[in-house]
C-alpha cells in the first residue's frame, strides 16, 4: 500500500479533502488526518503564532547586527533600496510557503510538506530527510548567530559605558563573550521550559517589544543628533570605498542585500508553531506573511531613520572609534553625545536593541524546539525517543534543551576562529532558504496536479509564485557563496559554500550510508 510505504496514516493520504473541510473547531482532527495525535497545548491565537515569527525576523535585530556590512557595501542607497528589493522576493517564498502550510498544518513544517508533495515518488522520504535537516541545521545556526551577537552587544554596551575605546573602557575577551552567550542560552532554556501560555505571553510582549523599540530608535537618534544627513544622502549616496578590493557596483550592491536577507528570515517558526496554533490552517499562513510583510514596513522605516543620524561613513566603520568599529553603536552614542555631552543616551538606545536581540533568540529556540519534537517524532535524529517527550505541561521539554546545547556547541569555534564561526552561522541564511525552497519546488513541479490546497491559497498564482520564490532562493544562494574580499586568501575566503556544501555531504552520506534503510518519511504515531 503506498501510504503505508511511506509512513503516512491511511485515512490521511486517502481524504486529504476531509482536511479542507474540517471546522475551524477541528484542528486535532486535521492533525490526525495527517497521521498525528495531539500532544502539544494547543493555546496559541493568531496574534501569538505571528509574535513567535515576528519576534525571530526581529528588524532591530537583523539590521543592527549587519548595519556596518550595509554601509560598507554601497552605504544608504544599497540599504533603502535593496531593503524593499529583498523584502518583495522574500515575501513571494512566505506565500508559497503559507499555500503549503494551510494544507498540511503540523509541527513538522517544511520537511513534512516535502514528504507529502513527493509522496507519490520512492525518494520522498530522501526529501524529507534533505529538507529537514537542512532546516534544523539553519534554524540552530539562527539561534547560535542571534545569541552570540546579543553577547557582542553587550561586550560593546560595557566597552562604550565604561569610557569607550578611546577612554579606557573594558574590552571584554572573547572568553566572556561565550560566557555571556552561554548564560543567554541558558535563560533561554528556562523561559522555554515553561508552559505556553506563559510563554505566548512572552512572545506577544516581544512582538510589541520589537515594534515600539523600532520607532523609538527611528525618531529619537536622527532627532537627538546635532548633525543630520540630507535626504539626497540617504536616498542617492553610494558607498565604494569598501575597503574590500571590490569596485563592480553591481557587486557591492549585491553584497549590501545580505543585511536584508539575513533579517528577512526565521518566519517558518509560525509553521512550526501549528501544532499549538487555534485554527492553524489559517492562523499558520496569517502568521508566516503578517510577520514578513509588517516586518519589510517597519524595518525600511527604521533603516530611514538611522541612516539620517549617519554622516561619515569610514569613521563609522573604524575599528578606532569609541565602539570599537559597531557601527550602529557608534552612530547611537554620537549622535547623544553631540548633543548633551554624553553618549549615555546611546547606550540605553543599545539596551533597547539588546532587550529586542533577546526576544528575538527566545523565540528562536521556541521554533528549534517544535522542529526538533517534530523530526524526533518521525524517528530522524538520534536519540528521537529522547527528544520528542512532552512532560506533564505538553513542552518538549527534552527538544527545547537540545536546541541550546547545539547552539552553544556552534558557538565554541569562535574561540579559535572567528572565519569558522562565521562559516557556520553562515547556514543560517543559506540553509534555512534551501530548506524554505525545496518544498515550494516539489509544489510546483511533482505536486502540481495532486496538490490539494487549504483555506488559504493563491489559486491560479500558485504556481508563479512558488517559481518567483524557488528562483530567488537559487540566486542569493550562488550571490552569497561570492567572495566578499580581494584578493582571496585563507583568512579572507567565503565559506560560506563550503559550510552548506559541507552540510549537504553530511547529510547525503548520512541517507546512503543508514537513513535510505530505515528512514520512511514522516511515520504515524496514532493508535492502532
Amino acid at each position: 500500500m503506498e501510504e503505508a510505504r511511506h509512513g503516512y496514516s491511511p485515512l490521511a493520504a486517502a481524504d486529504e479533502a476531509v482536511i479542507r473541510g474540517a471546522t475551524s473547531d477541528g484542528d486535532d482532527v486535521k492533525l490526525r488526518l495527517l497521521g498525528y495525535k495531539p500532544q502539544l497545548k494547543r493555546d496559541l491565537s493568531v496574534v501569538s503564532n505571528f509574535a513567535v515569527s515576528f519576534s525571530i525576523v526581529s528588524v532591530v535585530t537583523g539590521v543592527t547586527t549587519l548595519f556596518g556590512t550595509g554601509l560598507q557595501f554601497g552605504g544608504p542607497a544599497t540599504m533603502v533600496y535593496g531593503w524593499p528589493v529583498a523584502g518583495a522576493f522574500t515575501l513571494a517564498v512566505g506565500l508559497a510557503m503559507a499555500e503549503i502550510c494551510s494544507a498540511y498544518p503540523t509541527s513538522g513544517g517544511l520537511y513534512f510538506w516535502s514528504a507529502r508533495l513527493c509522496a507519490h515518488r520512492p525518494w520522498g522520504p530522501f526529501a524529507a530527510w534533505l529538507t529537514g535537516w537542512f532546516n534544523i541545521v539553519g534554524q540552530w545556526a539562527v539561534t547560535t548567530s542571534v545569541d552570540y551577537s546579543l553577547a557582542q552587544l553587550i561586550q560593546v554596551i560595557i566597552l562604550l559605558g565604561t569610557g569607550g575605546k578611546n577612554g579606557g573602557g573594558y574590552l571584554a575577551s572573547k572568553y566572556v563573550v561565550i560566557a555571556f552567550h552561554a548564560a543567554i542560552l541558558l535563560s533561554h532554556a528556562v523561559i522555554n521550559s515553561l508552559p505556553i501560555t506563559l510563554l505566548s505571553f512572552f512572545g506577544q510582549f516581544a512582538a510589541a517589544w520589537n515594534m515600539l523599540g523600532v520607532f523609538v530608535l527611528m525618531i529619537a537618534v536622527p532627532t537627538v543628533a546635532t548633525e543630520r544627513a540630507s535626504a539626497e544622502f540617504v536616498f542617492t549616496h553610494f558607498n565604494t570605498d569598501n575597503g574590500a578590493g571590490i569596485h563592480s557596483n553591481f557587486y557591492i550592491f549585491v553584497l549590501g542585500l545580505l543585511m536584508s536577507q539575513y533579517t528577512l528570515t526565521g518566519y517558518d517558526a509560525s509553521a512550526h508553531m501549528t501544532e499549538e496554533t487555534k485554527n492553524a490552517d489559517k492562523n499558520g499562513p496569517i502568521g508566516i506573511i503578517s510577520a514578513i510583510g509588517i516586518s519589510i514596513v517597519v524595518g525600511w522605516g527604521y533603516i530611514l531613520g538611522i541612516t539620517f543620524a549617519v554622516k561619515d561613513i569610514p569613521y563609522l566603520l573604524s575599528p578606532d572609534n569609541d565602539a570599537g568599529g559597531y557601527a550602529i553603536a557608534e552612530v547611537f552614542y554620537l549622535a547623544f553625545k553631540s548633543r548633551y555631552g554624553s553618549g549615555a543616551g546611546g547606550i540605553v538606545c543599545l539596551g533597547i536593541v539588546a532587550v529586542a536581540i533577546y526576544f528575538c533568540g527566545m523565540s528562536s529556540v521556541t521554533s528549534n524546539s517544535r522542529m526538533a519534537y517534530a523530526f524526533s517524532r518521525d524517528g530522524a535524529m538520534p536519540f528521537s525517543s529522547v527528544w520528542h517527550k512532552v512532560n506533564k505541561q505538553e513542552v518538549p521539554i527534552n527538544a527545547v534543551w537540545l536546541s541550546v546545547s547545539v547552539a552553544l556547541c556552534m558557538a565554541l569555534p569562535s574561540l579559535g576562529s572567528l572565519v569558522a564561526f562565521q562559516a557556520m552561522v553562515s547556514i543560517a541564511t543559506i540553509g534555512l532558504y534551501i530548506s524554505y525552497a525545496l518544498p515550494i519546488l516539489f509544489r510546483v513541479t511533482l505536486a502540481r496536479k495532486h496538490f490539494s490546497p487549504g483555506p488559504f491559497n493563491l489559486g491560479r498564482y500558485g504556481a508563479l509564485v512558488g517559481w518567483v520564490a524557488v528562483l530567488w532562493v537559487a540566486t542569493i544562494t550562488v550571490l552569497f557563496s561570492l567572495p566578499v574580499t580581494y584578493p582571496v586568501t585563507k583568512d579572507t575566503l567565503n565559506y560560506t559554500p563550503v559550510a552548506v556544501g559541507g552540510l549537504f555531504f553530511l547529510v547525503l552520506s548520512s541517507w546512503v550510508l543508514s537513513a535510505r534503510h530505515w528512514f520512511k518519511g514522516p511515520v504515524t504515531n496514532l493508535d492502532g
